[in-house]
């Protein structure tokens, strides 16, 4: 059985997943109260010289907190957009949170999906503001990063959106090389056929995906309802790229993903049947064979 597919905006360009590998730094930090979410990423990751990373955390509370979900665009000029902005009173109790971290406009900046329980014990998940939302108490963070390789929000002609996409530090830079691949895959491709491509052409023949976040046109699962919202945003909760039983590269990953009537689902994702929709940020670390 096919993918579906979404109409995009722009023409699609030539190279369907950006990727580079790079040396891994990992970092345990904690998230300190009162910041935005996006100081509590950005101050210990950059006094450790992390130019790039994906952050998970959980078991926290935010406060105030404002997020958004994915809606249908309102326009042409898109093929997805955002609901409104959504604020819970009171605190919001992360359950898991997985942020990509970069840069935008020469400042550094996050990109967040989660899933959360509200304070009257309501169960949601989105793409929370990181401007505008705060921490309450201090959490407990870890990151796998790099100070060898940026992810950079670019204007992207095929979708009409500003996206991260990781790269080097410039034309002349050489490559840099490592354990951790940083990649951002493009709309209508399979995610998970996608990820033991960028394994192969970087010679990886097992890795574990870190953190990682992004957007899926639906969501087909091995063990929980389908989701047939065309637009969605996910974040990993596990996941793997490993050999099968018959040596060929696999991946497999168990996401939450939210659609754009709310509903939250998760799982793991049944092989060849999941597409991307505008975008997914990727990080995996390489494993030993």
């Amino acid at each position: 059985m096919g993918i579906r597919a979404l109409q995009q905006p722009g023409p699609p360009a030539a190279h369907r997943i950006e990727s580079l590998a790079a040396p891994l730094v990992t970092l345990d930090f904690v998230l300190e109260a009162g910041l935005t979410l996006n100081e509590a990423i950005a101050r210990p990751l950059q006094a450790a010289g992390l130019t790039a990373a994906t952050v998970s955390f959980s078991d926290g509370a935010l406060a105030p907190f404002h997020y958004v979900m994915p809606a249908p665009s309102p326009d042409p000029d898109h093929a997805a957009w955002y609901s409104r902005t959504y604020s819970p009173p009171g605190e919001v109790e992360i359950e898991q949170a997985n942020v990509t971290f970069g840069s935008r406009d020469g400042a550094p900046f996050t990109h967040c999906h989660a899933i959360w329980r509200t304070a009257d014990g309501v169960r949601a998940g989105g793409h929370i503001l990181p401007l505008e939302t705060r921490i309450a108490r201090p959490i407990a963070a870890r990151a796998w990063g790099t100070r060898d390789a940026r992810i950079v929000a670019r204007p992207d002609a095929e979708t009409n959106f500003t996206l991260f996409t990781p790269e080097t530090e410039g034309p002349s830079a050489p490559p840099p090389a490592g354990p951790l691949l940083l990649a951002r895959l493009r709309p209508n491709i399979e995610v998970g056929a996608a990820l033991e491509e960028l394994c192969r052409s970087h010679g990886v023949t097992r890795a574990r995906v870190r953190g990682s976040l992004g957007s899926l046109i639906g969501a087909v699962f091995d063990d929980a309802e389908t989701l047939e919202d065309p637009a969605t945003e996910f974040l990993v909760l596990d996941g793997h790229v490993a050999p099968d039983a018959d040596g060929r590269l696999e991946a497999r990953l168990k996401i939450a993903i939210v659609g754009l009537s709310g509903a939250l689902r998760e799982g793991w994702l049944t092989p060849g049947r999941n597409a991307v929709c505008i975008t997914c940020e990727f990080a995996l670390e390489a494993e030993a064979p």
